[in-house]
């Protein structure tokens, strides 16, 4: 049997190459902190969150990336995303004033390589069964992307 070559995770076109840059260093920054993620999770409000981290207790944190300031001041649709997630984190580039970011949201600055978390989060626990609901979106997800990577017209089937 052939080596088993895992495929380049698919850009959907949606993300600029400075967004796509800050998710790479934050994702690096939560597995070094032991979470796991997901890139563009769809929540039950309809909302699709840029990141979405899980810790082996539970924790579920979401990252809203934003890569300029222009995309900050489109995006009003932040605030939304505290009902899915126990912390909420703002994730961006250096070439972005952290000043302008909310306060009441935590903040990570990233680049391709790595990044560094500048403001912890307020934490705000989920009810046990919204935990529970995110949990099996999160496991839903990354199972049918894990899925699509041996057999790619799965994904053609659409979400489950």
């Amino acid at each position: 049997m052939p080596p088993f070559n895992a495929p380049v995770a698919v850009v959907d076109g949606r993300q600029s190459d400075m967004a796509l840059a800050i998710a790479r260093g934050t994702r690096r920054l939560l597995r070094n902190l032991r979470f796991s993620t997901l890139m563009e999770l769809p929540l039950a409000s309809g909302r699709r969150a840029d990141i979405v981290a899980l810790a082996s207790d539970g924790t579920i944190l979401i990252v809203e990336i934003k890569s300029s300031l222009a995309d900050f001041r489109a995006d009003q649709k932040w605030p939304d995303y505290r009902a899915h997630c126990d912390r909420l984190y703002f994730a961006i580039s250096d070439n972005l004033a952290p000043a302008i970011m909310p306060e009441d949201a935590g903040l990570i600055v990233a680049d391709s390589f790595g990044a560094a978390v500048l403001r912890e989060a307020p934490e705000h626990r989920l009810p046990g069964a919204t935990r529970r609901a995110m949990l099996m979106r999160f496991a839903h997800a990354a199972a049918h992307r894990l899925h699509g990577l041996t057999d790619p017209e799965i994904l053609g089937f659409g979400p489950l």
